[in-house]
């Protein structure tokens, strides 16, 4: 009986330490799904000069979301200033990029700039993240992860206590 409530107790707290980087370092989306990790990634791609990638990835995520029509022009707009057109101050490096003019903008829609979306998160995830998880940077906070788990936290010793409370004590 003992034994099924340990392989709870441990699915439950191994879901709670999975560090930011092993999920980082599992695939880009997980990456990008976390704010810290875009934080790192932003910092890495930086020094590479290709932070405009990350920045238009996350420009169209926001621009999906988007429902009103008019903000919509708007953002679509700003993507397109800001990433796309020939005098853009962060361009992105996307295919057809000399077919794309002012005219996709008149008829915005949510997935507008989906295809250029995925082109720039293969080229992110084949390319630069690749990098990134060889990266000071990421090895860094991958270490400062292991350190802190090692400290003997009082936080994560009470939940652990409070975990196994109801389990009588486990000594």
């Amino acid at each position: 009986m003992e034994h099924t409530h340990d392989s709870d107790g441990s699915s439950g707290s191994s879901r709670q330490s999975v560090k930011n980087t092993a999920k980082w370092a599992a695939s880009l989306e997980n990456l990008l799904e976390d704010p810290e990790g875009v934080k790192r990634f932003r910092e890495f791609l930086k020094k590479e000069f290709s932070e405009e990638n990350v920045l238009f990835w996350l420009a169209c995520e926001d621009f999906k979301k988007t429902q009103d029509k008019k903000q919509m022009q708007e953002k679509a707009k700003e993507i397109y200033a800001t990433f796309l057109s020939s005098k853009a101050s962060s361009q992105v490096n996307v295919e057809g990029q000399s077919q794309l003019n002012e005219k996709i903008l008149e008829e915005p829609h949510p997935l507008m700039f989906q295809k250029l979306q995925d082109q720039i998160f293969n080229l992110m995830k084949y390319d630069s993240y690749t990098r990134f998880l060889k990266s000071d940077l990421f090895l860094k906070h991958k270490r400062t992860e292991e350190e802190e788990e090692d400290l003997p936290d009082t936080q994560t010793a009470a939940k652990r206590a409070s975990r196994s409370g109801h389990g009588g004590s486990r000594l």
